[in-house]
């Protein structure tokens, strides 16, 4: 069992609990800015940090790289202490326990970054089409670690497209692109430590970053019940940090139980 102690890390990250109207905006929408998340330090510590990790592992954008190769870097808890404290104890945690319920894992951590220069898109898709979770709750976050708008290539999603539910992709050979229509695409535009949370079911997207000068860095966090299942992995269950709460799955007590909470 794992239980979170209040917010000892004030001068890092702001604590958030939702409303009742922030819930019920949730549940309709499927997406909610909870605003800053991290303070002025936290933002510049986790930026340090963070920069440090890409660095070591990254280059710069090479339009002869994939996605993956250009945007991407995985388990970023495990090279910085300032995320791996917001995201093993820090107010998603809570925000998570009050949209899914008492019992919590960690589910991903990643850094999804569109440097200056990297005009790529991402296509319309589900967070859930990427591994398919159930039950159908878990939630993704963007962290802002710069100002992100349309040019530099923000988050586009359809407020309320998480009720249709799961979409399938079937052709492998190919990146998923579902079939969305534009026009009921809404930016979500950010400052700098804000976060905006959504539904595993939120259809969204992103442009290239078409800035000269101004790259978009994101850290991403997603958060599942903690006896959720892969259904494509003959269900057993996602591995991730137990957070709060209980699981009746021993593999995860153990995942990564070695790394504090705080």
């Amino acid at each position: 069992m794992a239980d979170i102690a209040a917010n000892r890390h004030t001068n890092i990250f702001n604590d958030v609990i939702l409303t009742d109207a922030q819930i019920e905006t949730y549940r309709e929408q499927g997406y909610l800015n909870i605003g800053r998340t991290l303070t002025d330090l936290g933002l510049k510590t986790a930026r340090e940090e963070i920069m440090q990790a890409w660095n070591a592992e990254k280059q710069a954008f090479d339009p002869e790289k994939t996605w993956l190769q250009n945007a991407l870097l995985s388990d970023i808890h495990h090279h910085s202490d300032v995320v791996r404290r917001y995201y093993f104890s820090g107010p998603l945690v809570k925000v998570a326990q009050q949209v899914i319920g008492p019992n919590i894992k960690a589910a991903t951590s990643q850094l999804t970054f569109k440097l200056r220069g990297n005009t790529q898109p991402f296509a319309w898709h589900q967070d859930n089409t990427y591994g398919e979770i159930d039950p159908y709750n878990a939630i993704s976050s963007l962290t802002a670690l710069d100002d992100a708008d349309e040019e530099n290539g923000c988050l586009l999603l359809v407020p309320g497209s998480h009720k249709e539910g799961q979409r399938y992709w079937s052709d492998r050979n190919r990146p998923v692109a579902l079939d969305v229509d534009d026009c009921d695409a809404v930016p979500m535009p950010m400052k700098a430590g804000e976060c905006l949370f959504f539904h595993c079911h939120m259809l969204h997207k992103s442009q290239g970053n078409q800035s000269k000068n101004r790259d978009r860095r994101i850290l991403f966090l997603r958060f599942a019940d903690a006896d959720a299942v892969e259904v494509c992995n003959d269900r057993r269950p996602r591995l991730g940090r137990l957070l709060c709460g209980r699981t009746k799955f021993p593999e995860v007590e153990a995942y990564e139980a070695d790394l504090p909470l705080q």
